[in-house]
C-alpha cells in the first residue's frame, strides 16, 4: 500500500487579537510559513507539487485567492500552484487530509497543507459582512428554511446545547479552561513548543523584536477570574473564557510520499495512518468530533486505547469534556500542552496547528500514535491518526 509521510510542520506563535502579530498581512503570514516548512523539509522549493491552504474568511485581505497569494509572496516558484480551501474551523485539517490523498493516490508527490488566519484584520464572520453588502440575501434558502424551520445555525447555540445535554456545569467549563492555561504555561516554560514554533520578526514600542512565545496564555487566571466572567446569554454557561481565544497564526505540514522521501533522503516524522470525515447535526454543530472519532477507530482497527495522545480542538470547554465521556479516553493524555482556550483558534490554521503540536508532542514523550479531530460548522468533524515515526 502507499504511504503519506509529514517530513516538516511548523507553527507561528499565536497572537492575540490586535496584538503582537497583527501587524503582518495574512498574506505575508501564510508565506513566511511554507518558506519555512519547505526549510525544515530540506528540499528545493521547486519539488513541491501544490499547496493546500485552509482559510474561513476569504475576504479583504484574506480574498483573492489567498492560497495562491501567499505563494507568491513567499520563496516558492511561480510555477508552484495553491488552492484555497473552507471546511470552516478544521480547513487546515483538511488540508492535510486532501494532501495525504493527493499522494496516496500516486497523482503528487511534495505537497503542503497549510493555514493561515489574522482575526485581528479579518474579523471572524466577515464574509458574511461583506455579502451582504455586495450582494443582498441570506444563505439560508427556502428549502434549507423548510428543512429547519426556525432555527439559526449558531456556534454558540451548539454549545450551550452540548452543555446541557452532557450536564455540564459552569464550575466544570472554568475548571477546565483553567487547566488549559496551566498545562499551556507549563509547557512554554518547559520548551515544549520551541521546536516547532516559527519565531516571527515584529515591531514594537521599543523596536524589534521576535514573537516566539503564544500570547494568548492566562498565568495570573484563577478560578475565582474565570468564573467571574459573565455568561454570553441569560442563563448560560458558555463564556469568553471558557472558549477560544481569537487568534492570529498560521502553520504548514510538508506531506511527501515514500518515492520523494527515498529520492530526496528525507527524514519522516510520522506516517499518516487513517484519514476520516463525517457530518451530522448541524444544529447542536460541534458535537460531531464524538462520533467521527468513533468510526475512525473502526476504520483504523485501533482502540481508544491504542491512542497515545489526543488534540481536541477546544473551541469551546463543552467540546472537549464531552468527548471525553463519550469516548472513555485517559484525560492525561488529551491536549496536553494546553489548548485552544490558553493558545487561541486562528479558525483556517488550527488544524495545520494542532497536527504540529501533536506530532512534536509525540516525539517529545516517545509515543506512538496520535489522533486529532475539531468541530466544525455545519455539523462537520475531521479526524486524522498519526504514527510518529
Amino acid at each position: 500500500m502507499p504511504e503519506a509521510y509529514i517530513v516538516s510542520a511548523t507553527r507561528t506563535a499565536g497572537g492575540r487579537r490586535e496584538g503582537r502579530v497583527s501587524g503582518w498581512h495574512p498574506v505575508d503570514l501564510a508565506a513566511a510559513v511554507l518558506d519555512e516548512t519547505v526549510a525544515r523539509a530540506g528540499v528545493a522549493p521547486d519539488a513541491v507539487d501544490d499547496v493546500i491552504m485552509g482559510c474561513v474568511s476569504q475576504v479583504g485581505e484574506q480574498g483573492l485567492h489567498f492560497g495562491r497569494n501567499a505563494v507568491l509572496a513567499s520563496s516558492l516558484p511561480e510555477s508552484v500552484p495553491a488552492v484555497t480551501i473552507d471546511r470552516q474551523c478544521g480547513s487546515s485539517q483538511q488540508s492535510i487530509h486532501f494532501a495525504a490523498q493527493a499522494v496516496l493516490s500516486g497523482t503528487q508527490d511534495m505537497v503542503i497543507a497549510a493555514g493561515a488566519e489574522s482575526m485581528s484584520r479579518v474579523a471572524m464572520g466577515s464574509t458574511g459582512r461583506w455579502a451582504r453588502r455586495a450582494a443582498p440575501g441570506s444563505p439560508t434558502s427556502p428549502k434549507l428554511a423548510r428543512n429547519y424551520p426556525e432555527v439559526i445555525f449558531s456556534q454558540f447555540t451548539g454549545a450551550e446545547m452540548i452543555a446541557g445535554k452532557w450536564d455540564l456545569s459552569r464550575a466544570d467549563l472554568d475548571a477546565y479552561a483553567l487547566q488549559s492555561h496551566q498545562r499551556a504555561a507549563q509547557a512554554t516554560d518547559a520548551g515544549a513548543f520551541k521546536s516547532e514554533i516559527l519565531p516571527l520578526r515584529i515591531q514594537t514600542e521599543g523596536g524589534a523584536d521576535l514573537h516566539d512565545i503564544d500570547e494568548g496564555i492566562r498565568r495570573d487566571a484563577t478560578l475565582a477570574s474565570i468564573g467571574a466572567v459573565r455568561a454570553l446569554s441569560d442563563d448560560g454557561v458558555i463564556t469568553a473564557a471558557n472558549a477560544s481565544q481569537i487568534c492570529d497564526g498560521a502553520a504548514g505540514l510538508m506531506i511527501a510520499s515514500e518515492a520523494a522521501v527515498n529520492f530526496h533522503n528525507l527524514t519522516p516524522l510520522a506516517r499518516i495512518h487513517a484519514l476520516t470525515v463525517t457530518a451530522g447535526d448541524p444544529v447542536i454543530m460541534l458535537e460531531e468530533p464524538l462520533y467521527a472519532t468513533d468510526r475512525a477507530l473502526a476504520r483504523a482497527g485501533l482502540t481508544i486505547d491504542d491512542i497515545d495522545l489526543f488534540e481536541v480542538n477546544e473551541a469551546f470547554a463543552p467540546v472537549p469534556l464531552a468527548w471525553l465521556r463519550h469516548t472513555g479516553a485517559d484525560p492525561d493524555r488529551l491536549n496536553v500542552n494546553g489548548g485552544a482556550i490558553a493558545l487561541g483558534h486562528p479558525l483556517g490554521a488550527s488544524g495545520a496547528k494542532l497536527m504540529t503540536t501533536l506530532i512534536h508532542a509525540l516525539h517529545a514523550r516517545g509515543k506512538r500514535y496520535g489522533l486529532q479531530t475539531m468541530c466544525e460548522g455545519g455539523g462537520i468533524a475531521n479526524v486524522t491518526i498519526v504514527e510518529a515515526l
